[in-house]
């Protein structure tokens, strides 16, 4: 069986490779492809198959996806772009014949107001239209998308945002990796659509009580309207665009997207969910010796 892991220098991806070689998988029947060799290079050491693909140079996709059986399709990291990059890759590997592809989508792709959420719709629509055999996994946050707000309260003392009483079900990167890996290691997951994500949905102050317990100093969370968030992230050194985009999603939060605790995440792993203070604790210490 040959497994094809797409953005395995990406963090999601190299830890999806990690976790199967941990369920046993022999090395010569992964293949880990992604834009970096120099990056790639640690898992060719190891014995994994490696290639450099771009999605935007269709003919780097072919030789890549031969002969797989699955194809872990991980979302592409660049916002606006992920529709022609996805495409590429779904075309490739419809003509490349792979068994089947697990995707990596976002919660509730095709029914929220999610500001990340219409490239992953329409890359699930892409994915119904290929007439291959798909999975989606619609991963909620990444803990380890908090790591910053950590060294901003060491400095301030306090974390600022508008998602107000909002809660987010977040797991860590490698929570998400071993179900990757487990969906594409066993049978029964073609057609399924997966909402994954942490056992527990927290709020702002609990995330402010968590850092302050990680720091030994008390944090606050100063809860803003809208406007001043806005307001704030400009004064900052945002950009108009970059900080509409972070308001925007606070606004989600603050609505409910990313609040569904589901289970299932936990259910495909076989234990409970990675804890926030330990995500954070592990992401800071990966962050510190990267």
């Amino acid at each position: 069986m040959t497994i094809v892991v797409t953005g395995a220098t990406g963090h999601l991806g190299r830890l999806t490779v990690d976790s199967l070689l941990e369920r046993g998988v022999p090395a010569a029947d992964i293949r880990a492809v992604g834009r970096s060799a120099e990056r790639l290079a640690p898992f060719a050491a190891l014995g994994v198959l490696t290639a450099v693909i771009d999605f935007e140079r269709p003919e780097t996709l072919d030789a890549a996806f031969a002969g797989a059986d699955a194809l872990l399709l991980v979302s592409g990291s660049e916002v606006g772009k992920r529709i022609p990059q996805h495409r590429n890759a779904i075309e490739a590997a419809t003509r490349a014949g792979v068994g089947r592809i697990v995707y990596t989508s976002a919660p509730h792709a095709t029914d929220t107001d999610l500001i990340l959420a219409p490239e992953h719709a329409e890359t699930e629509r892409l994915l119904a239209a290929s007439g291959l055999p798909v999975t989606v996994l619609r991963n909620n946050w990444y803990t380890e998308n908090y790591t910053g707000q950590v060294d901003i309260a060491a400095a301030t003392g306090e974390l600022v945002g508008s998602a107000a009483t909002g809660r987010v079900a977040s797991a860590s990167r490698k929570d998400y990796a071993e179900a990757a890996a487990a969906v594409l290691t066993t049978d029964g997951h073609e057609g399924a659509v997966y909402e994954l994500g942490g056992d527990v949905a927290w709020t702002f102050d609990d995330l402010a009580a968590t850092i302050g317990e990680l720091l030994g100093r008390p944090v606050s969370y100063r809860s803003l309207t809208p406007e001043e968030h806005t307001a704030a992230l400009r004064q900052a050194g945002l950009d108009e665009g970059t900080a509409g985009f972070v308001v925007a999603l606070d606004g989600n939060i603050r609505d409910g997207a990313l609040a569904e605790v589901t289970g299932t995440l936990s259910e495909l792993i076989g234990r409970p969910t990675t804890p926030l203070a330990t995500g954070l604790t592990e992401a800071r210490a990966t962050s510190a010796a990267a």
